[in-house]
């Protein structure tokens, strides 16, 4: 089955601060959405991908990506990302071949996803359709109301924290997206389309190592992470 990545990288990036624009933030000295590339195309199973940035950064970064000797002979594709994590994400799908069988979903902002763990969901996909990777939540969650007031507190045994990859098959993501989108139904991640069209979706256990690079702190974590070895 023929596999295409999307990764979504069109965001601000506003909660990291600073000047540089987080796609472009080094990581040890390579920048952040380099890194994640590097993942994705280190996974036996994906054969593409498509690379979603914002429309001012488009002509950046495809300068950044032509001059990379890592990226020379891959088979990337770029496409301008939309105001939202949604739209994005739709637009990035508008641009899958249609030879592709399965489509994995990534945030550009998780550099440490393993290959193994790519892998591991698609094959899940090819079985479950729809496959998400995530961890079970260590701590208490609350629910908490406008006022700061705790409304209720979940069963943490059922609580899982969802991460990217995000695997389907690629007529049922592209179904779901275009349902979400005709039912005016705001999205937070790729899953939520699919369980708005009312089909199933997975849990792959993920990784701790495959966090989102959010805030300044996660910068720190990460340099620390590939100095001390503990990512490749």
């Amino acid at each position: 089955m023929h596999v295409t990545a999307i990764v979504v990288a069109a965001g601000a990036g506003r909660r990291i601060g600073g000047e540089i624009p987080k796609t472009y933030l080094p990581i040890a000295g390579r920048s952040l959405v380099l890194r994640t590339l590097d993942r994705l195309f280190s996974a036996k199973t994906v054969e593409n991908v498509v690379l979603v940035v914002a429309a001012n950064d488009f002509e950046r970064c495809a300068a950044m990506l032509s001059a990379d000797a890592a990226l020379r002979h891959r088979p990337y594709r770029m496409q301008t990302g939309g105001a939202t994590r949604q739209q994005s994400a739709k637009r990035g799908l508008e641009m899958v071949g249609p030879e592709t069988d399965i489509v994995v979903i990534h945030d550009g902002a998780r550099p440490f996803v393993s290959a193994a763990l790519i892998d591991r969901c698609v094959a899940a996909a090819k079985e479950k359709d729809a496959v998400v990777t995530g961890l079970p939540a260590r701590d208490t969650i609350k629910v908490v109301g406008d006022d700061r007031l705790i409304q209720a507190t979940p069963e943490r045994r059922n609580l899982w924290e969802i991460q990217t990859p995000q695997v389907f098959l690629k007529e049922l993501i592209v179904a779901a997206h275009e349902r979400a989108e005709k039912d005016s139904v705001e999205i937070t991640d790729d899953a939520m389309a699919v369980e708005h069209f009312g089909r199933p979706v997975y849990v792959v256990e993920g990784e701790r190592t495959n966090f989102k690079i959010t805030v300044p702190e996660d910068v720190w974590l990460a340099e620390m992470m590939i100095r001390e070895g503990r990512v490749p």
